[in-house]
């Protein structure tokens, strides 16, 4: 017999993320990813919502953060939606960080057909998507979920299959640790890194804009 313990529960332990325990298990792998990437973000920077990762892995070597919303406000230096691109520069940006934003996107072609478009030849696009995750927060749902497989496809039908480098994140523990809010510090380090192919927590990818086109 399997003993649950406090995990024969019908409700998660955090409905925060875990973001009311500590640091939650997503942002574990995304800051571990950016780190390993940090050369990339340099140039002109365009981030969603907020320019913190801009500022925390580009440093010096960034020229100008952009941040990029919806609606104004916020330190919005754009307001655009990624879908259909109204109001975003071409081929402007060295560097593009979208963390856990493509999964809210109906239109994820659209998003992908921006992407290419608003980076400069050369330029480079750092991704991340949930694989295993709840899908609705207050008043966001997640449109779409993704798997290595499905992410490396639709990101090389836009930017070429030899632009595009996919990683997967996760294995069982972390996976059930993330969707009951449990934070990064209640889990070790080996227990985050262990990687299990079948068990998707999130996904990473790296993807350049050819410096030609293709």
């Amino acid at each position: 017999m399997v003993r649950w313990g406090g995990l024969r529960r019908l409700s998660p332990i955090s409905r925060e993320w875990g973001f009311d325990r500590g640091r939650p298990i997503d942002r574990y792998y995304i800051e571990r990813y950016l780190a390993a990437h940090a050369a990339d973000v340099r140039g002109q920077v365009l981030e969603i919502d907020t320019d913190a990762y801009t500022r925390a892995f580009g440093g010096d070597r960034v020229e100008r953060a952009h941040v990029l919303r919806l609606s104004p406000g916020r330190g919005a230096t754009i307001v655009g939606d990624l879908a259909d691109g109204e109001g975003i520069p071409s081929d402007a940006f060295d560097c593009v960080i979208l963390t856990q934003t493509l999964q809210l996107i109906f239109d994820v072609h659209g998003a992908l057909e921006t992407l290419h478009r608003i980076l400069k030849p050369g330029g480079v696009l750092l991704l991340t998507v949930p694989g295993i995750t709840k899908t609705r927060d207050g008043s966001w749902h997640v449109q779409w979920l993704f798997t290595s497989a499905s992410l490396r496809r639709s990101l090389g039908e836009v930017f070429g299959d030899s632009q595009v480098e996919v990683e997967a994140w996760g294995n069982v523990l972390a996976a059930t640790a993330f969707l009951h809010g449990v934070a990064e510090e209640e889990l070790s380090a080996a227990e985050l890194e262990y990687q299990d192919p079948d068990y998707e927590v999130l996904l990473l990818a790296r993807v350049r804009k050819p410096e030609s086109p293709t």
